[in-house]
Parts: C-alpha cells; sequence; structure tokens
C-alpha cells in the first residue's frame, strides 16, 4: 500500500462474497459530515477490524450495518438483500442475525447475568423456560462464565461483564457479530481473554466478525483483514502484516501510537524539544 488516496476502493478485495456490503454511503450530523461515499464489502467468516482516530465514523459504520442508523445516501446490504429501506418490522427478523457487543457491555442492572444473557431469546422466540436456561448455560460456558447465573452486573469485574456481555451477544446463534471497542477499559491480561474469545467464536461458529478498536494488540491478533478510517473515508484495507509496512503516512502515525507535527503545535512546553 503506497501514497494517502482520497477514497480506497475496497469493493473487490479478495475472492469471498461479501455477507455485508456498503455502497456510496454518505452520512453527517448537522454539519458534521462523518461518512462519504463509503464503499465496502464485509466477507463472510472474515474478521474485520475497522481502526482509525475517535470520531472518525467507525461506530457509525456499526449502527449503518445494523441498521440502526440510516444513510443519507447510499445503499446498505446484508446477504445479498437491501436493509436501508426495510420496515421496522423486517429489521426484527433481520437483526436476529447479528450479535452486537456494545462498548460498556450494555448489561441491565437490575437483571441477573442469566436474565441479561436470555434477554434476546425472550423477546424474539417462544422457547420453553428449560430451553432458555440450556442455551444460556451454553453461551455462559462459551466466555467462561457458566455458574454465575444469579450474579448481578455489580458483583461482577469489568472483564466479566464483558464477556457476559459476549454471551447475550450470541444467545442467538448469529451469522455476524459487530464489536464496538471490546477491550476498552480492561487491562491487558483480559483484553487478551476477549481477543481469544472472538477468535475461538470464529473459529467454532463461522461467524463474520466486524471489530471497532483503538487496541492494536488487538488488532495484530484479531484481524484476518484491517481497514482505516480516515475523514469519512477508508484509506486502507490489508492484513495486520500489511498494516505494520504501510507507507501511508497517516497509517504509520496510528498504527505507532504517533502524533503529527500540526496535532503537537501550541501544547510543546516551552524551552522542550
Amino acid at each position: 500500500m503506497s501514497g494517502e488516496p482520497a477514497q480506497l476502493d475496497t469493493t473487490a478485495q479478495g475472492d469471498g462474497a461479501p455477507i455485508v456490503e456498503l455502497r456510496d454511503v454518505s452520512k453527517q450530523f448537522g454539519k458534521l459530515v462523518v461518512l462519504r461515499d463509503v464503499n465496502m464489502k464485509f466477507r463472510k467468516g472474515e474478521t474485520t477490524v475497522i481502526i482509525g482516530a475517535s470520531g472518525a465514523g467507525k461506530s457509525v459504520i456499526l449502527k449503518h450495518i445494523v441498521s440502526l442508523l440510516k444513510p443519507d445516501s447510499g445503499e446498505v446490504y446484508c446477504a445479498g438483500e437491501r436493509i436501508d429501506t426495510m420496515t421496522d418490522r423486517e429489521l426484527v427478523h433481520l437483526r436476529k442475525r447479528f450479535g452486537f457487543l456494545f462498548q460498556m457491555g450494555a448489561l441491565f442492572d437490575s437483571f441477573t447475568v442469566a436474565e441479561n444473557v436470555a434477554f434476546p431469546i425472550v423477546e424474539h422466540t417462544r422457547r420453553s423456560k428449560s430451553n432458555i436456561a440450556k442455551t444460556v448455560a451454553e453461551k455462559l460456558a462459551m466466555v467462561g462464565l457458566d455458574g454465575l447465573q444469579e450474579k448481578k452486573p455489580a458483583q461482577l469485574s469489568g472483564g466479566q461483564r464483558k464477556r457476559v456481555g459476549l454471551a447475550r451477544a450470541i444467545a442467538l446463534d448469529p451469522e455476524i457479530i459487530l464489536y464496538d471497542e471490546p477491550t476498552t477499559g480492561l487491562d491487558p491480561i483480559r483484553s487478551d481473554v476477549i481477543n481469544e474469545l472472538i477468535i475461538k467464536l470464529q473459529r467454532e461458529l463461522n461467524v463474520t466478525s466486524v471489530v471497532v478498536t483503538h487496541d492494536m494488540a488487538s488488532v495484530r491478533k484479531i484481524g484476518d483483514r484491517v481497514v482505516m478510517l480516515h475523514e469519512g473515508e477508508f484509506i486502507f484495507d490489508g492484513t495486520p502484516k500489511d498494516m505494520e509496512t504501510s507507507d501511508n503516512k497517516t497509517v504509520r502515525q496510528f498504527v505507532e501510537g504517533r502524533a503529527a507535527d500540526e496535532q503537537l503545535a501550541g501544547i510543546r512546553l516551552k524551552g522542550k524539544p
């Protein structure tokens, strides 16, 4: 990858058929333009990591994928079916195909662990209580937390809450899991537990994963593919190894955690280099 293209062509990367596709998607909030004619295909069974500065629009991409936000212009597809024009009733059925791990876990504080994990099952199915309890135990076992069913979120560590959120995200056996900053607020060891779970779920459930993160250790460990969003456009698309060797200045600065000179202007201490 070389240079700094204004808009990277990400529509023909690799051979896998896309399960989610964004076509010429634009979005702005007031005068703030967040996405500019974005094109992106997410391939089935692959883990795509989206990187970029805070406020670049990464979470906005996730919300478009699951139709929590509608584009101002452009189209969004899932398994070849256009979803940005679906009705609320149609979206209820669509969203069963998705699992979403929110940044802070988004657990219900008044619910037990079991009730949190069971929530999407109760909302979207008519399974028996015994079947739900069995499924909850299976999903908690997958994230290493079976036995904590009667605990409340306040009794759990940050890492445990994230894992409960992940168990809830896979409660309906989704085809696609969206992760919004899954390791935020966790120490390196607990972050690595989450990374291992992401890899485990991809292998055992053959899910398609889209991960938004600033955590470069996570990017290197879990990503089959890395894309970078900058000023409303994708400027990089490649493997973690490609990312490490990219000569794109913006990519290099992000990977190295190095601020640009213009970002440092006015904040250097007097007399300091």
